[in-house]
């Protein structure tokens, strides 16, 4: 089903708040509202969300890439993003990163079996003094865990598997 058709109303709220020649302004509210149900945009959506705007597919998909806050793909229930930008990694968040893959049994990009966690490596969460960290994107929001340890991190995911945190 179509962008508009499902969120008629907020379609239209969100375009009211930018005046015609602005509305390209409009995509990430947009597209923070494909994403909303499935956790990611799909290519329908960036092509609706293109017409709606008058702007090309490239431009949109290329917001999508751009933010590690929008996804093109489905993930797990999860998705645990640690920054290996050059700060962070001389804390360690390279070592961190391969070792937690170890402990998970995955490796950057996958997803857990049970669906739970998709590990990915993104680049400044601005925390770099407080590295290794990592933010969760999940049902729950987005929250921010530094100063983390791979024993630490795996006792958090087992809090998420047990639905605490």
């Amino acid at each position: 089903m179509s962008l508009v058709k499902k969120y008629s109303k907020e379609v239209k709220q969100i375009l009211s708040k930018y005046p015609p020649e602005g509305r390209r302004s409009a995509v990430m509210p947009l597209l923070y509202l494909a994403q909303r149900e499935e956790g990611y945009v799909n290519k329908a959506a960036m092509r609706e969300i293109a017409q709606i705007l008058e702007i090309t597919e490239t431009e949109v998909a290329s917001i999508v890439g751009f933010y590690t806050l929008y996804h093109d793909e489905k993930a797990g229930k999860y998705r645990m993003q640690v920054c290996t930008d050059l700060p962070c990694a001389l804390r360690g968040a390279d070592e961190f990163l391969q070792n937690l893959c170890g402990n998970l049994g995955i490796k950057v990009g996958e997803t857990t079996p049970d669906g739970l966690i998709t590990l990915e490596e993104v680049k400044c969460l601005a925390g770099c003094d407080k590295a290794p960290l990592f933010q969760t994107q999940g049902p729950d929001g987005i929250r921010y865990h530094e100063n983390m340890t791979v024993d630490k991190t795996m006792e958090l995911i087992e809090a998420l598997k047990g639905g605490k945190e």
